[in-house]
């Protein structure tokens, strides 16, 4: 599919939220804000997808920056991932986001792709995104999910029609820091749970988050409750720059005495959404931080998969990164 050009586009740039709000209200459906651009670009100069009227939310200042609070630590989402892995206060209080940021991409997508573009940005199953007319994009087929289609990269748990999986390496982070997603709308704000904010093909097939037309995510709330804890994240892709997960895991918890008080740990592009291994931290609570926990851990966490044809090397795969979290975090 030969393509030399984007489609031409109306270009809007605000200067605060409210005048962004209004301008993606005003355009609904027809309207695409953008941030770093490093997914959007990718659709539009391939075609495959199209905005009428673009809204460039770089100049909004309120939306940068990392900042204290009473309750924890906010983060604008127009923050670079650079500022992210590089911030003196997430490495001492939140590593674990830190270290999911320097994982994405190379430096120099980090300094420019933002955090809510990170978590924002669809998924990249290869049928989808060269422009087929699968499930997701409107048809009536998977074709990743046929005899012959290609699925390495594809879920384990969570298919409804699409098999295709969350690309971000941040959203895990957000899931096991129980942060709240800050949503705005014409309507006000309102605080969703990251765990929340991703959802599956069950729910709406065309979409990876709760954001509907003329609504932004404006800011990421990390809660004071999970600061400071020990934290593990760890990433395996094909290459070690420019590449998306096969899979990664983030955990973070607090031990007492050697034993695991409190847990939360999540896996991604094992499922459409980041994925909480709740028995994983059933299991290990109360229990000793040790080699025999990790491996009952590693058990609990494959349960219930599902292989397709070509992604079976993802169910060890993810069991020995749960080990290596319970046991090295």
């Amino acid at each position: 599919m030969p393509r030399d050009m984007m489609a031409s586009f109306e270009l809007y740039q605000p200067d605060s939220v409210d005048n962004a709000i209004d301008l993606l209200g005003r355009f609904g459906e027809d309207g695409w804000p953008i941030a770093g651009g490093n997914d959007t670009l990718d659709w539009f100069k391939d075609r495959v997808k199209y905005a009428q009227y673009v809204v460039d939310l770089t100049g909004i200042a309120e939306l940068r920056g990392i900042r204290e609070t009473p309750g924890g630590i906010e983060i604008g989402a127009l923050t670079t991932l650079t500022e992210i892995e590089q911030s003196p206060l997430l490495q001492e209080r939140y590593r674990v986001l830190a270290d999911a940021a320097r994982r994405v991409a190379s430096p120099q997508i980090r300094n420019t792709g933002t955090l809510g573009g990170n978590v924002n940005q669809d998924t990249r199953c290869w049928y989808y995104r060269y422009g087929t007319d699968c499930y997701r994009a409107g048809g009536t087929t998977c074709y990743a999910d046929t005899p012959q289609g290609q699925n390495r990269e594809h879920c384990l748990w969570g298919a409804d029609r699409c098999v295709a999986v969350s690309p971000s390496d941040t959203a895990p982070a957000l899931v096991a820091l129980d942060a709240r997603m800050v949503v705005r709308n014409a309507d006000g704000e309102r605080e969703v749970a990251a765990e929340d904010y991703f959802i599956g093909p069950d729910v709406d097939i065309e979409r990876m988050t709760i954001l509907e037309p003329g609504e932004l995510l404006t800011a990421v709330r990390l809660p004071s409750e999970w600061a400071g804890a020990k934290f593990y994240f760890e990433k395996v892709a094909d290459r070690n720059t420019w590449d998306f997960p096969l899979v990664n895991i983030a955990a973070a918890m607090f031990v007492e005495s050697g034993t695991i008080a409190r847990i939360r740990i999540a896996a991604g592009a094992v499922e459409c959404v980041p994925r909480r291994l709740t028995v994983v931290e059933e299991v290990v609570t109360g229990s000793p931080q040790n080699a025999e926990t990790a491996a009952l851990a590693g058990q609990a966490a494959v349960r219930g998969a599902t292989p397709l044809n070509y992604n079976h090397f993802k169910i060890p795969l993810l069991e020995n990164l749960v080990k290596r979290a319970i046991r090295d975090a």
